[in-house]
């Protein structure tokens, strides 16, 4: 075909939803473009304290059980086929009694479905509430994965904020005045990412009591569950499914320091079945038939990874987060252009306050964070891309000594951009 016909077809496919507002939200595409701009000259090894795998890192490294089970899982040649397309029924069960160790109710199997890490769990769930003229409440800041599928899914986003003066709770006087007939959830994280905070008990009966006010769903996120070194003890949200349906989307990702292994879960906390009358079950069911499943060995081996990890594991990881969060607070203070204004307590990450004022020839958080790397080697995730201007998000699931010299790095930066009184 010659290139003038081909250009005088009118041809009639197109991208469905917003594909180029969606894929402009990660926070993948956004460190990609801050990589980019590393110096190839620099000797020094990269400082990634942007990102959220600590597992490259030695001192975050997974338990043996985990490893064991895979290989048992593969070695067993139980599990080279398809699965269920909710998940195999002893993972599912695996699952469910895992999560009812935290709960007042018991999750039965059939509450639970397995996804391909917390990421599906997320598209599942905000596909099935997108009706026409739906909207969602997401925090700010935030996981910029739910603003990008809900521009993909055709769902409106609408932002309440998270309060820094006040260990970033809620601002649950903001989330009512937001919400309208056609909102359909609130999507709350914790413990935070990007905060680093852990809600308590009474804020988070709160939530419940302001979302059953407002006859809305809530989508807890605790991929992070169980990572809590701070005053606050972790409460699953899935606690307060008697006031309020939640839906539960979590992982082995985190808490196991295996985010490449994809295994996920999403889980309806809802002991009065509302959600199976609203017919929300059954539409995670049908969307579930039409995509992927996990791997099935990873699946063959959940239940083992649940019920045969030492203690001893999750008390290390908790004791190497709570030492990496101590010299990423106590380092931050140093530097006077950057503030905290609490010290983490839970997740990987912490939200820290630049004041550009202070420094010459920086125009704002993206424009220093492409020059950290360009000139120290040094990976930030600035606050624009997860809704917070003026902000960077840091991580300190890093092993200790990186991120001391991440961390001096940035002093240094900072001191070199210094105006001068």
């Amino acid at each position: 075909m010659e290139n003038g016909e081909a250009k005088s077809i009118g041809w009639n496919f197109r991208p469905t939803g917003d594909a180029e507002k969606a894929g402009g939200l990660t926070i993948r595409g956004v460190l990609n473009a801050i990589m980019s701009n590393i110096d190839g000259g620099d000797s020094r090894p990269v400082i990634p304290l942007g990102h959220g795998d600590p597992s490259a890192f030695p001192c975050f490294r997974t338990t043996p059980a985990a490893e064991e089970a895979i290989v048992s899982a593969v070695t067993s040649a139980k599990y080279n086929s398809y699965s269920p397309t909710v998940g195999i029924l002893p993972a599912r069960r695996a699952v469910a009694e895992y999560l009812n160790r935290d709960l007042p109710y018991k999750l039965s199997p059939d509450d639970v479905f397995l996804t391909l890490g917390c990421t599906q769990a997320i598209e599942v769930t905000l596909s099935v509430l997108a009706r026409p003229h739906a909207n969602i409440l997401l925090p700010r800041p935030g996981f910029p994965y739910y603003e990008a599928h809900a521009a993909y899914c055709g769902l409106e986003m609408r932002h309440f904020d998270l309060l820094p003066d006040q260990n970033w709770e809620i601002d649950l006087d903001g989330v009512q005045a937001l919400a309208d007939s056609n909102t359909v959830a609130m999507v709350i994280i914790n413990p935070g990412n990007p905060c680093g905070n852990v809600y308590t008990y009474k804020h988070l009966s709160e939530v419940a009591e302001t979302a059953k006010k407002l006859g809305i769903l809530v989508i807890a996120d605790e991929v992070y569950g169980h990572l809590a070194f701070g005053t606050n003890p972790f409460v699953p949200m899935g606690t307060f499914g008697s006031v309020v349906p939640v839906v539960t989307l979590g992982s082995i990702s985190k808490r196991w320091l295996v985010p490449g292994w994809r295994m996920g879960w999403l889980v309806t906390s809802d002991p009065k079945g509302i959600l199976k009358k609203t017919k929300i079950v059954d539409s995670i069911m049908s969307l579930l038939n039409i995509t992927s499943d996990p791997a099935t060995f990873i699946q063959g081996a959940l239940p083992q990874i649940l019920e045969n990890t030492n203690e001893d594991f999750f008390s290390k990881t908790i004791e190497t987060l709570k030492i990496t969060a101590d010299i990423c607070y106590n380092k931050i203070k140093e530097i006077n252009c950057i503030s905290c204004p609490h010290k983490p307590e839970g997740s990987m990450f912490v939200m820290v306050k630049l004041n550009v004022s202070l420094l010459d020839g920086i125009e704002d958080e993206m424009d220093f964070c492409l020059k950290l790397a360009k000139e120290e080697s040094v990976i930030i995730l600035p606050g624009s891309s997860i809704g917070s201007k003026g902000w960077l998000r840091v991580t300190f699931a890093v092993e200790p000594s990186s991120l001391e010299d991440g961390l001096e790095r940035l002093k240094s930066f900072c001191q070199k951009y210094q105006k001068s009184n």
